[in-house]
Order: C-alpha cells, then structure tokens, then sequence
C-alpha cells in the first residue's frame, strides 16, 4: 500500500477544496454576512494548512495500484465532506457538526437531501457553498484535479483512481492520453452549465439564482435557494431545468461523439436510446395518471416531465408535491430512482447501462437453458462485453440490495412509517434527495436521528462512489502492503 501517494492525492485535494472556498467567502463578503466570511475564509485557510502535509511526507513511488485508486477515492470524499462541513458548523447556520455533514456529503454526492426546514435564511456565501459542492461532485472531485494538475506517472496509475470514482459497469479513456480526457470531459461540462446559466438569465432568472441553480442541475444534485425549490419559477424556467436535467443524464462520452461528428455511433447507442424510452414512457404514463389533478393536460405534462427529469436524473428538484400523486404514479417515481441516469453521466442511481447488461445477460441465461450447447455472448452498442463486467455488474447489484436492506433497518429504528424509511434509504443511496412522506419534496431529512443521519451520510458516499470504494475501507486486506 502506497500510503504517503495515498495521503499527498488527499491532500491535492484538500488544497483545491479550500481554493474553492474563497468565492463562497467574497459573497459573504460582499454581501456583509460576516459571520459566514469569518467561517469560510478561516476554513479555507486551516483546510489548505492541513494539505501542506503533502510536502512533509513525499511518497518514494507515484505508481498505483488498482485497490489503492478504491481507497484514494473513498478518503477524497470522506475528507472533502469533514472538512467542508465546518463552514456551516462554525458559521452557526448548521450548529450540530452531524447535520452539516449530511449536508455536505449530501452536496459533494449531489444527492441533494437536506436538513435545513428554511434555505432562504442561510447566507448567500453558505448557499453558494452548498450549490458548488454539487458542481465539483458532479463530474467528480478527482476527475477535476486530474484534470487541472498533472500527477503521477506510471501506465495506468491514475486510470485505477478515474475508474474509481466514475460511475458505470466500465469507464475508459476518451482520448490516449488520461489527463485529457479528463480536461474534455470537465470542458463538457463547464459549456453546458454556461449555456444552462445564459437560458436561465434570458428568462429573468436573478444571477446569483441562476449560478446556484445551472450548479445543482449540472452536477444533478438538487440544491436550490427557495424553500419550495424551483416551484416558485415561472414555467418557461422550469421548462429549461427539464431539459437540462435530462442532458445531464447522458453519458458525456455521447457529447463527445457529437463533436467530432460520429452521428452514426451516437444513434446506435443502446443506453441512450433505453433511457430516453424509459424516461418518455414514464412521462406519459404519470401524465395520464396525474392528469385529473391539474387544470389542463399542458400543465400536467410540464410538471410531470419535469419530475420525471428530475426523478431518473437523480436531481431531485420539484415544481409541485409529488408525495401527493396517486400510488401508481409513486411506484413509477420509485422505480425510476432506483434506475437512474446513463452511465458516465452525473446521475446516480445502478444506471441505465446495468439494466441494459442485466436484461441481456438474463435473457442468455434462459437461451442456455433451451439449448445448452449453444454459444450466447453478451454485446453493446454492437462490441462484446466482458463477462468480468458482466460478473462485477451482478456483483454491484447483490451489493446494492443488501446495503439497502441494511440501512432500511437501521432507518426503521426512528419509528417513521415504511414509506419514509424505504425511500428515505433508497433516495440516498441512489443520490436523489426527496423520497416520500416525511422526507418527501416537501419535508426535509431534519426529524431523523443522529444515526440514522450517519447511516443515510455512508449510503450517500456508497451510492455515488458505487458500493465499492467504501467496501474496500472496510477490507483488512486492502491496507497491506504490496
């Protein structure tokens, strides 16, 4: 185990957590909430006083081994979550450490839950904070730093910390070189999150609103500045998180191909052709169902597509209470977390592109059954896949379920009824955000206890680092040395 390369990649990271803390503390400053800019600039400089560790303990080799990217990913995001929960805590806007570090896991996650009854009164520097931990875990706190420093050398190294972090049944290199595919990824992303802020500016969306916002739909996270979330924006507003929500989804790789024109790969892509399917299908289903609960079939349209962005994207953003829709179209919402968005997207939940593996690999299951002999291979988008991804996808899966089943207990222990438990779990794990019942669009994950924060804390980080890296913290063997 390479541990001092472990400890100087966390303190890289420390060091870009606490540069991106001082923007948050000049509108504080800016805004005299004095409070706030005292907190996030003193954080920001005991955050980057910490990260000079990295000088003092130099690591002999900067090679990296597979089981060590899991373990570097793990510790990046549990230190970015402690260490950027202190500003809430020591400002006094979150005055228990436990609930500003749901908060924050909840952001850095991009799952979007909260604790806070009220977001209008917390500072504007705390609310800016909040929404660009959603940015920064979005495409991924590691993925950023690979992408704006050159580190480590050795075949491979860092692919072992980008496969780590990046969701999907198998990530890969767009380009040969590592560190630029991680600078056209994040240059992906910061175009579509300008051309999100410039719509949302073009229709009277206030700028600070309007960042803040472009922040929780990009990273799909689902932090906004009003209590009621984005129900108080005009439609046309709406209209245009709907369809960012939705583009943000796509696995990026797509954006790609749409660059250098590859049109034929992009309309023979399996996984995004399954999730618009899936998220058209729910759109006009719940429509249906919904339907007598609006004024006209428009507005029920607009507020269900938007929901249902928000829902499969993992945003968690709402226009309306959807706690209050007909059973039906609850069980849908449900089942659209636990699905989620495209592999290689900022979304959450076990992806589209696992379904698609699971569906395949079960129906050559039932082909062997019929005729044993036979040979059956699994394909996508036209290329075989591996039956190590195949087996790790199950493998995923088997995880997934049982932490859920775990949580679900442990959550069940506050006495709240199934419904909260079941998608309070669910939603966290899937890094959604609102569930149902208490912790419905409407309510928030404040009434839970301590532990159950915990718990639904390390479901969070489980869900967006997908179950493994944090498994490995957990495995003896995992921290010997090589």
């Amino acid at each position: 185990m390479n541990r001092r390369m472990i400890l100087q990649l966390v303190c890289y990271i420390l060091r870009v957590e606490a540069l991106c803390m001082l923007p948050a503390a000049l509108i504080s400053l800016f805004c005299r909430e004095w409070p706030a800019a005292i907190a996030l600039s003193g954080c920001a400089a005991g955050i980057a006083a910490v990260s000079l560790l990295s000088f003092v303990f130099r690591p002999k080799t900067r090679q990296i081994s597979p089981k060590e990217g899991f373990v570097i990913v793990a510790l990046c995001w549990i230190a970015v979550s402690v260490f950027g929960a202190m500003p809430f805590c020591f400002s006094g806007a979150i005055p228990s450490y436990v609930d500003a570090l749901f908060e924050t896991v909840s952001g850095f996650t991009t799952t979007g839950a909260s604790i806070l009854p009220e977001v209008e009164v917390v500072p504007k520097g705390l609310l800016y904070w909040r929404s660009f931990t959603h940015w920064l875990g979005g495409m991924g706190v590691l993925v950023f730093l690979l992408a704006i420093v050159s580190m480590g050398k050795g075949r491979n190294s860092l692919l072992h910390v980008m496969r780590a972090e990046s969701p999907g049944p198998q990530v890969d290199k767009l380009v040969p070189r590592l560190q630029n595919s991680a600078k056209i990824l994040y240059a992906i992303y910061i175009a579509l999150t300008l051309a999100q802020i410039l719509f949302l500016l073009a229709g009277g969306m206030p700028l600070f609103d309007s960042v803040c916002t472009a922040f929780g739909t990009a990273g799909t996270g689902g932090f906004g500045v009003k209590n009621d979330s984005l129900g108080s924006y005009s439609p046309y507003l709406q209209g245009v998180c709907t369809v960012f929500m939705a583009l943000f989804g796509i696995n990026f790789s797509v954006f790609y191909l749409l660059l250098l024109r590859q049109f034929s790969r992009v309309l023979h892509n399996q996984e995004l052709w399954t999730y618009l399917g899936i998220m058209g299908g729910a759109i006009a289903l719940i429509t249906w169902n919904v339907l007598p609960r609006f004024e006209s079939f428009g507005q029920a349209l607009h507020h269900t597509a938007f929901q249902v962005s928000s829902i499969m994207t993992t945003t968690g953003f709402s226009t309306v209470d959807f706690n209050l829709w007909p059973t039906f179209s609850k069980v849908i919402l449900v089942t659209l977390m636990i699905i989620g968005a495209c592999a290689g997207s900022t979304g959450g939940g076990i992806k589209v592109a696992r379904l698609l593996l699971i569906l395949k690999a079960t129906r050559r299951s039932v082909k062997r059954m019929l005729s044993p002999r036979s040979v059956a291979v699994v394909h996508m988008d036209g290329q075989r896949t591996e039956e190590d991804v195949i087996a790790n996808t199950f493998s995923f899966l088997t995880a997934y379920f049982l932490l859920s089943a775990a949580s679900i207990l442990i959550v069940a222990l506050d006495r709240f009824s199934f419904e909260t438990s079941f998608t309070a779990v669910i939603a966290c794990i899937s890094n959604i955000g609102p569930g149902l019942d208490v912790v419905g669009p409407m309510g928030n994950y404040g009434g839970l206890s301590v532990l159950s924060k915990l718990v639904l804390s390390l479901d969070m980080l489980a869900g967006r680092l997908e179950i493994f890296p944090m498994l490995m913290l957990f495995i003896p063997a995992a921290w010997k040395r090589s």
